[in-house]
C-alpha cells in the first residue's frame, strides 16, 4: 500500500481470530456456515493464548497499525496480553453469539439487558481495547450519549 501511495490508510489485521463457536449466530444468518469441515485450518486453537503472541508480532512486522482479537468476551485475557506485550491499538470485536446471549437471556427475562450491555462493553475497554466493534454499538451509544 506504501508503494501505492497510501502510506496513511491504517491496517487493522485480524491477528487473533479464534475458531469460536460465538459465531454461529452470523452463520446462519448469512448462511455462510462450512459446508464440510470447519475454519480451523485459518483460525486460531482457543486454547493456545501463546499463539496469539506470535501471530500479532509477525501481523506487526508486516505492517499492522491495529491489531484485532475476535470473538473478544471469552478472550479478555488476550486482549489484556496482547495490550501489555505491545501497547498498540488494540480492537475487539464482540461477535454474534455474544450479542445473541444477551439478547436470548433478556428477553427470557433472566438478565436486563442495559445492564448487561454496559458491563460487557465496560469489560472489553477494561481488558485493554481501544476499539469495540460491537452488535451493540448503536445501543450502547443511545444509552451513554
Amino acid at each position: 500500500m506504501d508503494d501505492e501511495g497510501l502510506a496513511d490508510i491504517p491496517i487493522m489485521s485480524y491477528s487473533s481470530k479464534y475458531a469460536s463457536a460465538f459465531y454461529e449466530p452470523f452463520r446462519d444468518a448469512a448462511d455462510c456456515s462450512p459446508k464440510f469441515g470447519n475454519r480451523k485450518s485459518y483460525q486460531m486453537d482457543y486454547s493456545n493464548s501463546d499463539e496469539a503472541i506470535l501471530e500479532t508480532a509477525l501481523d506487526l512486522d508486516e505492517g499492522a497499525d491495529i491489531i484485532m482479537v475476535k470473538p473478544a468476551l471469552s478472550y479478555l485475557d488476550i486482549i489484556y496480553r496482547l495490550k501489555q506485550t505491545f501497547k498498540r491499538p488494540l480492537a475487539a470485536y464482540n461477535v454474534s453469539g455474544e450479542y445473541s446471549m444477551i439478547k436470548a437471556a433478556a428477553k427470557l427475562g433472566y438478565l436486563k439487558e442495559e445492564t448487561a450491555v454496559l458491563e460487557m462493553l465496560t469489560s472489553i475497554k477494561r481488558a485493554g481495547a481501544d476499539i469495540i466493534i460491537s452488535y451493540y454499538s448503536l445501543y450502547a451509544a443511545k444509552l451513554i450519549g
